[in-house]
Order: structure tokens, then C-alpha cells, then sequence
């Protein structure tokens, strides 16, 4: 993975793992996070894969794939959608924008090759060709309420969090330098979080269905054709309940440290002995919250009990109705 030039700003700490390549925070985590509460700022997202589509079949070929309504997606408005295995599990997470001539994606970084690969199998006779633009385009992120200018010939995906821009990847440090401060990823996370936003491989493993993290209404369309995994997604949604549900947490501010991604999740009542109930998706600390955190429970876990996070006790908020 190519590191991003603006890990060379002062006060630069490069974040680790899944978002290798970006900065975490550029030393002033919760001074990051006010400035794109109030709308000032950008966050350096270049890590993330981005691939786009064009031929005059792209939308008609992609509605078949995927869980949203696009057939008729205008210019400029932007969606999300996802691609479900045959059993209904979330695959794949695609942020997508229409410019007129080409859809444009944003995905998890490194889950490019395997969505390009999935695409390029399902190609047939549609008048379609599939590209991996990350090595020509890096995403920046606005928040909402920035009121930053923009080159009218640049692609941007605005949405009620902000806008994500498709920047040429040459144009990163001009970039920053006109539309600073820089924001880390921990900042934007703790945002996200907060908005109760799921994220791919995050408040997602191998058998994660929509209905589980609330994407129903907002990645997947209820009133459109076939997709692979719409059985799942129909049966569920007409007959059933997920047997998970995503929470939001509340942890307690005296522990010292946030509980890692897949801490179990247990009653508190029982104890860190009890049985566990779910796992924890993304823990962060935020600016006006304090420690708060994503999991993902047990459908029946009672929607009042307390929790344990790990070790650390905490209260719930319902995400996902039981």
C-alpha cells in the first residue's frame, strides 16, 4: 500500500492496521474532532479503494447486482449499496456517485481486486468496463457544514455526513494545503461512530446480513429486481428478525483503555465469566461523549440490561430494533 504524502504534515502519527497508509491523528485527537463537528477541515481517506464503471449499460447492469436502485440514478446523487453473497451476507460496501458517464465507488481499502474481480465475472454482454482507479484517485473528505469550494470538474459524493471528493491523487497536497486542518482517521471514526454508521469488516464478519446493522432503506432497496442474496434479504424482512441487532455503547470513562475490535460482549450481570452475547465492533473516544463504542448482540439481549464491553461495563442505546 502507498503511503499518502500528507503523513508528512506536522504532527503526523500514521494509523495502523486496516487503515495503514493515512494518519490517525495529526496530534490533536479531540481538537480534530470539533473542528469537523463545526464543519471546518477535511480528512485524508486515500487508503480507500476506488474503482469505477462506464458504458452506456453501467446502470442497468449494475441494478442487477447490487442492492440498490440505480437504473435511474441521476447525476450527482449519491447512494450506497452493497453485494450480498447467495446466502444474503454482506460481501461488499460500495459509497457510489454518478457523473453522467461514469459511476464512481469508494470501498474498504484493499477489498478493491476482489469486487473488481466479482464485476468482471458477471460482465457477459453488457456494454461495461470495470476499472481500479486507486492508484490515480484518492478520496478526501468534507464534513457537513463545510462550506469549502470546489473545482466544478471534480467528482463529489455529498451525502448528510459531509461530501466524499474524488481527488487526482497529484492534487493531495494542494489540496490540504487549501482546505486544512487535516483531521485523522481516528477523528472521523469517533464521527461515525457516533452516527451510528456500520462499516465493512468492522460491524460486519463472514455472515452478517443487512437487516442486522440497519442498512434496510439505506444501502438496500426493498422494491427493485433480482440480486443475489435477495431471497435472504425479502424472508427476513417479510417473515422474520435478524438474529443480531448493532447497539451503540456508552462505556465507562474511568478504564484507561477502549476494548478492542471483537471484545466479547456479555451481561454485566453475569460477570466477565457470563455467557458471551455479541462482540464489539469499533471502539472510540469521543470529544463531547467520552468512550463510546458500536456492537453487534443477540437479537433477545433485553434492549435496558447492562453490559460488559471486555472488561469495561456499559449502557446501551438501540440501533437496530430487537
Amino acid at each position: 500500500m502507498t503511503s499518502s504524502p500528507l503523513l508528512h504534515l506536522p504532527g503526523a502519527v500514521a494509523a495502523e492496521g486496516r487503515d495503514e497508509g493515512v494518519a490517525a491523528h495529526y496530534g490533536e485527537l479531540y481538537g480534530e474532532q470539533r473542528a469537523l463537528a463545526d464543519g471546518r477541515g477535511f480528512v485524508d481517506l486515500s487508503h480507500r479503494g476506488v474503482v469505477t464503471v462506464t458504458g452506456q449499460d453501467r446502470l442497468s447492469w449494475l441494478h442487477l447486482l447490487i442492492t440498490q436502485h440505480v437504473t435511474e440514478l441521476p447525476p450527482g446523487q449519491a447512494t450506497e449499496a452493497l453485494i450480498l453473497s447467495a446466502n444474503g451476507h454482506i460481501e461488499h460496501q460500495l459509497l457510489l456517485v454518478d457523473d453522467g458517464e461514469t459511476t464512481w465507488a469508494h470501498v474498504e481499502p484493499g477489498t478493491q481486486e476482489a469486487l473488481i474481480a466479482y464485476l468482471e465475472s458477471m460482465k457477459f454482454f453488457y456494454r461495461v468496463e470495470v476499472a481500479d482507479r486507486t492508484a490515480d484517485f484518492a478520496v478526501v473528505h468534507l464534513p457537513a457544514g463545510s462550506i469549502a469550494e470546489l473545482d466544478k470538474e471534480l467528482v463529489v459524493r455529498e451525502t448528510p455526513y459531509g461530501r466524499d471528493v474524488f481527488l487526482p491523487r497529484e492534487r493531495l497536497e494542494a489540496f490540504a494545503a487549501a482546505h486544512g486542518p487535516a483531521a485523522g482517521l481516528l477523528a472521523y471514526e469517533a464521527l461515525r461512530v457516533e452516527a451510528h454508521r456500520p462499516r465493512l469488516g468492522l460491524e460486519t464478519d463472514h455472515r452478517t446480513i443487512p437487516h442486522e446493522i440497519g442498512l434496510i432503506g439505506t444501502a438496500v432497496h426493498l422494491q427493485k429486481g433480482c440480486y443475489r442474496g435477495q431471497e435472504t434479504v425479502a424472508r427476513v424482512h417479510n417473515l422474520g428478525k435478524p438474529p443480531r441487532r448493532l447497539v451503540f455503547l456508552h462505556l465507562d470513562g474511568s478504564e484507561v483503555l477502549l476494548p478492542a475490535h471483537g471484545a466479547p460482549v456479555r451481561l454485566a450481570a453475569d460477570g466477565e465469566d457470563g455467557r458471551q452475547l455479541g462482540f464489539v465492533t469499533t471502539a472510540v473516544r469521543h470529544h463531547e461523549l467520552g468512550p463510546i463504542a458500536l456492537a453487534l448482540v443477540k437479537r433477545n439481549v433485553p434492549v435496558d440490561a447492562p453490559l460488559l464491553a471486555g472488561t469495561t461495563p456499559a449502557a446501551q442505546e438501540v440501533v437496530v430494533a430487537p
